[in-house]
């Protein structure tokens, strides 16, 4: 039981500081992956020339890194008062623990001071001889060996408490550098931040100058995504209808065989066994799956959220998905169908689960462009020069399926355009990205 008090004050100490530190570091952890995403987006502004197609291209990347420092600083301003709470509470258990320091110090001089003055050898002696009978001597030597291992459990006391004083000492000076680091850190980052907003105005100028130019490149961007978007309709039509048809086909061959089955043995039991169908839609007016198209369509909705993006190397979401008022530039309302996902000149566009390729084909502003099917769900990729896979191809999961074009008359942009639906639904990709 020897500095049993010691022991279980750590212990009940210990959960307190571990929340601490673990909070500390789930935020540093955060902070870690907002600076790789600024990382990216300062390598894609690097890669891409300022010219004045490309302005609003610019102007998307610098908006995400500015968004990107923000989170930064709001991180670094949540780890500080972190670490303020921390040390508040290390400085009063530093103040609780040198006051009971100072109790037990105290305590101890006085035993002592008694002992000198009261207890030599020649009066413990008479103390023990002077008892009424020899169980009571027994008793009293008892008691002075008790009393002398008490003191020494004192001053071993007070060892031990002291050296958990410095040690929360050492912790506290080193908590208060950790945070005089984050204070210049975070003073950096604020720096940058200008900078960034500075540049971010200027390219609003130079847009602004150039409104008519722009508005009118938009709006034949949104001509080229409408002539995409009809393609890729058609292809969805087309293939529920030759789904429909093969599982129409297929009753039919069934009950044709059930038919010539009745007549070959009237009143067997085979004639009343239930037709099966080769294909199957899970709504009505739905793609009709077979049953591996049907386990691959369960899986791939079961990965929600962890699907791998669709491009090689660095990379940042540029534009996102549906109706969009631009945040700058009052004048500029853009419709996505998908995500548009910039990434570095020679990178290449993968699979993001394992499918079919169902159509290859080319759309003005958009060069080549995949779609892949994983069931009932449908995965497009445009923006392709080259393209490593053809229709009938089965591709798996990560796999590079071509070369994402990069214009080099717009500053070298290397822009993924990434769309996925359901049926003849659109949905949001970014959601299932991991």
């Amino acid at each position: 039981m020897k500095h049993c008090w010691i022991v279980i004050f750590l212990i009940l100490l210990a959960p307190a500081y571990a929340q601490k530190s673990d909070k500390v570091r789930q935020l540093e952890k955060q902070r870690k992956e907002a600076l790789a995403e600024i990382e990216t987006t300062s390598q894609l502004l690097n890669e891409t020339k300022q010219t004045a197609k490309n302005s609003l291209n610019r102007l998307n990347l610098l908006s995400q890194q500015i968004l990107s420092r923000k989170k930064v600083i709001s991180i670094l301003n949540q780890e500080i008062d972190a670490i303020n709470g921390q040390m508040n509470k290390m400085n009063r258990e530093i103040t609780q623990l040198e006051r009971e320091l100072g109790n037990k110090r105290a305590n101890y001089s006085k035993s002592a001071q008694s002992i000198y003055k009261r207890h030599s050898s020649q009066d413990k002696l008479l103390f023990i001889l002077s008892a009424d009978n020899f169980a009571q001597s027994l008793r009293r030597m008892r008691y002075l060996r008790e009393y002398a291992d008490w003191q020494k459990r004192q001053a071993n006391d007070i060892i031990d408490k002291q050296k958990v004083i410095n040690q929360k000492k050492v912790e506290l000076e080193k908590t208060r550098s950790a945070k005089l680091t984050l204070l210049g850190t975070r003073e950096d980052e604020n720096k940058k931040l200008v900078s960034e907003e500075s540049s971010q105005k200027e390219e609003i100028q130079q847009l602004n100058k150039k409104q008519k130019k722009l508005q009118a490149e938009l709006r034949k961007k949104q001509r080229q995504a409408q002539a995409l978007n009809r393609q890729i309709e058609r292809q969805i039509a087309a293939e529920i209808a030759r789904a429909e048809a093969e599982a129409k086909a297929a009753r039919e061959k069934a009950e044709r065989e059930r038919r010539a089955r009745e007549k070959a043995a009237p009143g067997s039991k085979s004639s009343s066994e239930p037709i099966r169908e080769e294909r199957v839609a899970d709504t009505k007016g739905g793609y009709a799956m077979t049953k591996a198209e049907k386990q691959l369509s369960d899986n791939f909705a079961n990965n929600r959220g962890r699907l791998p993006y669709p491009v090689t190397g660095s990379h940042t979401i540029v534009a996102s998905f549906g109706e969009q008022q631009h945040q700058e530039l009052k004048y500029v309302r853009t419709s996505n169908s998908g995500i548009d996902i910039q990434t570095s000149p020679g990178s290449d566009a993968r699979a993001v689960f394992n499918g079919e390729v169902t159509r290859v084909f080319v759309v003005p502003g958009y060069n080549n462009s995949i779609i892949i099917r994983h069931g009932n769900y449908l995965t497009v990729y445009s923006n392709l020069s080259e393209v490593y896979v053809k229709a009938g191809d089965r591709v798996s999961t990560r796999q590079a399926i071509g070369r994402i074009f990069t214009d080099t008359e717009d500053g070298n942009t290397t822009i993924l355009h990434f769309q996925l639906w359901k049926e003849k639904t659109k949905l949001n990709p970014a959601p299932w990205l991991d």
